[in-house]
């Protein structure tokens, strides 16, 4: 079974914002692989279905994005997941707009989301996928950037870009974590 996160903030105000490109993947797959994200429980928005014949969990947070680790945590217990089976997806300041980049372990990066994922796990051995926003010119806090939403520049291929992190998903899933990083870490 895999756990896939699309990390964000609930609410339709910050749906469409940078911090919520891991909301916006999840939807994809739920939409491609015919899951339907229609649970409420542990603190997410979930669903559960099989994929190519792999048992899948696709999951949205709903404790806002700094807290994302205590809706995994309930995941993780309830459905007996281990670390390595998690995949991530997450917006990155540190990589630019259109690039995507694979992980199996790693720390936080500043990243206040997968901060609350390691503590809460007590384990960095999850699979992340790191989607570039950019890092703003303008902003001495970053916090008010990732909560705008793309400029009107970075729209014209947003649809494709989304659409590209999931195909690392995919690729995570059927090929393993090696081959994702092979394909989709730009260099």
């Amino acid at each position: 079974m895999k756990l896939i996160v699309g990390l964000g903030n609930p609410g339709r105000k910050y749906y469409f914002t940078r911090h919520n490109i891991g909301f916006r993947v999840i939807d994809v797959l739920a939409r491609e692989w015919d899951i339907p994200i229609t649970k409420k429980k542990m603190l997410a928005r979930w669903g559960k279905g099989n994929w190519k014949y792999q048992g899948i969990i696709l999951a949205k947070p709903q404790t806002y994005m700094n807290l994302s680790g205590e809706s995994v945590i309930k995941l993780v217990k309830y459905f007996r997941i281990k670390t390595e089976d998690i995949i991530v997806i997450h917006d990155d300041i540190d990589l630019k707009f259109g690039n995507i980049k694979v992980r199996e372990n790693g720390g936080d990066g500043g990243h206040k989301g997968i901060k609350s994922l390691i503590e809460q796990l007590g384990d960095r051995k999850f699979i992340r996928i790191r989607a570039g926003v950019d890092r703003p010119d303008k902003y001495d806090d970053v916090s008010n950037y990732v909560l705008e939403i793309f400029d009107h520049q970075q729209k014209k291929t947003l649809k494709a870009y989304i659409k590209k992190a999931a195909e690392a998903v995919e690729t995570i899933v059927l090929e393993g974590t090696v081959a994702a990083m092979n394909r989709y870490n730009t260099k």
